[in-house]
């Protein structure tokens, strides 16, 4: 048995079952008695706790993701850092991997659900990347299906912040081979772009069903990720729509240059391509893979360490080549010394050397004449990124050459109302010297984009926190007041009000009640004393006596002996004490006896008997002595004094039980 389950951490955390096993720690299922709500509990593991740079990425990691506060990434609820044990406590997921639900589906989703998914997982990449963090290991292993069909991005574990040093893939795995950008197979430095490129892949495998690169060995993979081109989704499934197919194969464009700038530009896309499936982006698919084709023929080692296929012969055609022949090791050479390929193979790369060296003397000679003999006069294009489009309408240095035109406004957060977002030409680029102006067109902010505040009055904190996450607004630390009539826990107001014009990242501020606005009073002492003066006294304390009861005691009838609350305790003004009563001590069942007297012979005829019990009279009787003896009956509880009188003078005293 795991030597954590039933184990109490910090006093809080109940360990309950591994839920799973990752690299650099073991996920436990917990429960969280102080707030009561079931929690994920990641610990890092014992043969990596000794390790300082182990620990130290692993806080790292921790207070990376803690940063992040986004309805479709997982939450960091604590971070405990101790001598024996380092673990994070998360958010506990109810739901499966993107990864299982594509295989309940059979491996492929269609357009829609697809479209659907990749929007929420690019809404928190822009969430993450603008925070400085770089997931590094997006794939559908690592993306969580809930329930209610939301999506939330998981394991940040080797996620970094961009300014630290990057490590490359000889130094660490970094995810997935199948998923991971060109410059991460390279090693190179990277930014926020492998995750476009990352989530990318995972919408060409949701769309088609199948990996855009598969290989033998993950060095085979990845050589494909930096060199080849994939099929295109339509290729595959033709009823994928033409705008889905260039927002996919544009965020996996190999050429980083080529891909989408950031996540923001991505969901641009996305949205519009929800509103409009029918929509075309016309961008050049050609240009986003430039690199040439990839490895194909059977495996050979490499330097001692690894292998490397010999070259593919690729087709024109973007679809992947037919997998190569496989024969035994044993015979391997003898195949490839009948195979004919390799005979014209010997004699085709010459050929190709020559004809290469002789493209270069021919570009070359004609870059160098051509400037000498037909040299044509050009200009700068002025860059106009950032400014005001009144102020560019007036610059006479700019009119002299060029028409600026107005094409269209769109919003933008990056851009302030009216300044030019855009241009064609691009701005440091040449163009032909010409007679006539110029013409650059040219898009302008129309300002940040603008939705209406929603009403999150009477919501409880933490729902009205995610509605306004969800519109990528910011929300401050909550101001708590007093209010008789809206519920502890709830918004009492927000600012901006409901309705009010509000942009993406503008930040919100909510009160929430603490519930009504009660005065505090201590309680007084209320035993020793009379009900009626208890009373009088908690009345004038500003409380009320509830709930009395009578009950039995050595203490005089009518004395109060307990209150519900101790005095000097601080309570709400008009809370109601209970109080007890004594009704004096507990009174015993009375049992009737009947005792023998023995009557005197000293010869007297008659003599008047009397009986007394603890001195109080219970039997008086003239009796005839001839009879010798009389029997009396006696009632009472306990042990009482019985006294026997003859005539007025006492006869004989004794103990009674009558009890017994």
């Amino acid at each position: 048995m795991n030597q954590y389950i039933g184990k109490m951490l910090d006093n809080r955390y109940e360990i309950l079952d591994v839920i799973g096993v990752g690299g650099m720690a073991v996920v436990y299922k917990a429960y969280c008695h102080r707030l009561h709500r079931f929690v994920a509990i990641k610990v890092l593991k014992k043969d990596l706790a000794s390790d300082a740079e182990f620990r130290r990425r692993f806080h790292e990691e921790a207070q990376a993701v803690a940063m992040l506060s986004h309805p479709n990434i997982v939450s960091v609820y604590d971070v405990s850092k101790g001598d024996d044990l380092d673990y994070i406590v998360m958010e506990l997921i109810d739901g499966i991997t993107l990864k299982q639900y594509m295989q309940k589906k059979d491996g492929r989703l269609n357009w829609r659900e697809s479209l659907y998914f990749i929007t929420q997982i690019v809404r928190a990449l822009g969430h993450a990347h603008s925070r400085g963090i770089i997931h590094r290991d997006i794939k559908p292993q690592n993306i969580m299906v809930l329930r209610d069909g939301s999506v939330k991005v998981a394991d940040f574990g080797i996620a970094r912040i961009m300014s630290a040093a990057q490590n490359t893939m000889t130094q660490e795995a970094l995810g997935s081979v199948h998923y991971i950008s060109p410059e991460q197979a390279r090693g190179s430095h990277i930014d926020a772009r492998a995750d476009i490129y990352s989530a990318g892949v995972v919408l060409y495998e949701m769309l088609t069903g199948r990996l855009p690169f598969d290989g033998d060995t993950p060095v085979s993979v990845a050589i494909q990720h930096i060199s080849a081109k994939p099929m295109s989704p339509r290729e595959i499934v033709p009823d994928i729509p033409i705008g889905l197919e260039e927002i996919t194969m544009k965020a996996m464009a190999s050429r980083i240059d080529q891909r989408y700038m950031n996540a923001e530009a991505m969901l641009r896309d996305l949205e519009e391509f929800r509103k409009n499936p029918q929509v075309e982006f016309h961008y050049n698919l050609a240009a986003f893979h430039g690199a040439q084709p990839v490895p194909e023929e059977p495996t050979q080692p490499m330097d001692g360490t690894g292998t490397l296929g010999r070259r593919q012969r690729q087709p024109v055609r973007t679809r992947t080549a037919p997998p190569p022949r496989r024969y035994p090791p044993e015979k391997q050479d003898d195949y490839e010394d009948d195979d004919p390929r390799d005979r014209r193979r010997n004699l085709v790369i010459p050929i190709v050397v020559v004809v290469f060296i002789v493209a270069v003397g021919v570009f070359l000679w004609l870059t160098f004449f051509s400037g000498i003999f037909d040299k044509e006069d050009t200009i700068k294009v002025p860059n106009l990124l950032g400014e005001k489009l009144t102020d560019v309408l007036q610059d006479e240095e700019v009119l002299k050459q060029f028409k600026v035109v107005e094409q269209s406004r769109e919003p933008s957060s990056e851009y302030e109302e009216g300044e030019i977002i855009r241009q064609d030409p691009e701005g440091g680029s040449s163009v032909s010297e010409s007679k006539e102006l110029i013409t650059i067109n040219v898009v302008v902010s129309s300002g940040q984009e603008t939705i209406e505040m929603i009403d999150v009055v009477g919501d409880d904190y933490d729902v009205a926190v995610s509605r306004l996450q969800q519109m990528d607004l910011k929300v401050d630390t909550a101001t708590k007041q007093a209010s008789d009539t809206v519920e502890e826990g709830k918004v009492i107001s927000s600012n901006p009000v409901k309705g009010a014009k509000v942009s993406p990242g503008d930040r919100v501020q909510l009160v929430i009640s603490t519930g009504p606005d009660v005065k505090k009073v201590a309680v007084p002492t209320l035993t020793g004393i009379s009900l009626d003066n208890a009373r009088s006294i908690a009345h004038s304390a500003g409380l009320n006596i509830g709930n009395v009861s009578e009950v039995n005691s050595d203490k005089p009838a009518g004395q109060v002996i307990y209150q519900s609350v101790a005095p000097n305790t601080q309570v709400d003004e008009g809370t109601s004490i209970t109080l007890q009563v004594s009704k004096g001590p507990e009174t015993k069942p009375e049992v009737t006896k009947t005792i023998e007297i023995a009557l005197p012979t000293d010869g007297r005829e008659t003599v008047t008997v009397q009986v007394t019990l603890d001195g109080k009279e219970v039997y008086t009787q003239d009796v005839k002595t001839d009879v010798g003896t009389t029997y009396v009956s006696i009632t009472g509880s306990g042990t009482m004094q019985v006294c026997v009188y003859f005539d007025g003078e006492l006869a004989s005293q004794f103990q009674e039980n009558f009890d017994e």
